[in-house]
């Protein structure tokens, strides 16, 4: 497996933020198991449903920076190799995001070059103590999205066929980063730093509701 010096990983990294923060989404950026109608909605459901894809948004970002922050200091080669894949796939799941809320007449959290700095601090520095904690981070988030995910699910119109499986093709994503994180040596956190974990989430995701 080829080894590229730092030049090209900052260079790589600078990339994949302008990327994240500023470049616009694909035309048509849905993979053939959405479907391309929406159901019938209210002016309520589809305010509702704006705001919660603006947070499920808003996670993504973060997700690419967490993603971003780990591989940047990643010693082992295949695990940096699989954290920038499953950064891919939540890739795809920032693009979807950001064309529903384009369908939804809505705008993209204005907080959101601050959830992808914070985000990628975070992962930066949890990969100085190693891969392995790296690794048990990187489940133990994948684990506390799928619950907030589902939380959302349950919140969603019934109608509205195709954010329910946007939300239902990243659910599956998610819970498959988090298995792999964990076979690949992945360890249970202690519960006061699962707990941290979702209180700095809770702090973002009601901020990114609003704003």
């Amino acid at each position: 497996m080829r080894i590229f010096p730092p030049i090209d990983r900052i260079v790589d990294q600078a990339d994949q933020t302008l990327r994240t923060v500023f470049v616009r989404t694909p035309i048509d950026p849905y993979p053939d198991t959405i479907p391309r109608e929406e159901g019938e909605l209210t002016a309520a459901e589809r305010a509702l449903e704006a705001r919660l894809m603006r947070v499920n948004h808003a996670g993504e970002v973060a997700a690419q920076a967490l993603y971003q922050g780990h591989a940047l200091y990643a010693v082992d080669a295949p695990i940096r190799a699989a954290m920038r894949s499953a950064g891919r796939d939540e890739l795809n799941h920032l693009h979807w995001t950001s064309a529903r809320l384009k369908e939804l007449h809505s705008h993209r959290s204005y907080l959101t070059p601050l959830w992808y700095a914070g985000a990628l601090a975070i992962g930066a520095g949890t990969a100085l103590f190693g891969d392995k904690i790296s690794l048990s981070f990187m489940a133990e988030t994948e684990r506390q999205v799928v619950d907030h995910l589902q939380g959302h699910l349950a919140k969603l119109p019934q109608t509205d066929h195709k954010s329910r499986a946007i939300l239902e093709h990243m659910v599956r994503d998610e819970a498959r980063h988090a298995t792999q994180a964990m076979a690949a040596g992945g360890q249970p956190l202690p519960a006061a730093i699962r707990l941290a974990m979702r209180l700095a989430a809770k702090v973002m995701t009601q901020t990114a509701f609003w704003i």
